[in-house]
């Protein structure tokens, strides 16, 4: 187990990440804030589903899943449909407009992590991306039923592994 003062560096770097996210957010077009992003990506991730599954993968209350899906549709980035099972449920779908927005959007972010990363080595980046990856699954771990810490299985997901990440790193 790492020393405290190590937990609490890496606490103080982890708040420093908003920065980053900052960075990236602001290379978002203005058409497409953060929260429609968050949108796009998991509907590409996991496809078509209602609003109520999209709310619960955002982490946020239906209003403001609400708000965040009417935007991405009235840009024809999404579209509402019935759904067969329930007619009073609404399935949320990409439109080839809302992929091409996921593409722009992805390019826009890969080009930023480009830039700011260019001193970077592949294989510096690939560390990164594991260790990211592992602090994840560290902590998705540790809901009911989760696995014992320092024996990651990745059975034991609660919906902050795997489940919540997205294309889109905004």
């Amino acid at each position: 187990m790492a020393a405290r003062s190590s937990y609490e560096e890496l606490a103080r770097q982890l708040s420093a990440v908003g920065a980053v996210k900052r960075g990236l957010a602001r290379a978002l077009p203005p058409e497409c804030p953060a929260g429609s992003a968050a949108v796009l990506t998991l509907l590409d991730r996991h496809g078509e589903m209602r609003i109520s599954r999209l709310a619960e993968l955002l982490s946020v209350d239906m209003s403001v899943t609400s708000r965040h899906v009417a935007h991405v549709a009235d840009r024809g980035w999404i579209e509402r449909s019935a759904d067969p099972a329930d007619k009073r449920s609404r399935i949320l779908r990409l439109t080839p407009g809302g992929h091409a927005q996921l593409d722009e959007l992805t390019r826009r972010t890969t080009e930023v992590f480009a830039h700011n990363l260019q001193d970077w080595s592949d294989d510096d980046v690939g560390r990164l991306i594991a260790l990211l990856s592992r602090l994840r699954d560290s902590f998705a771990c540790r809901g009911s039923g989760g696995c014992v810490p320092g024996r990651h299985t990745g059975e034991c997901r609660t919906g902050l592994g795997d489940e919540a990440h997205a294309r889109t790193p905004v």
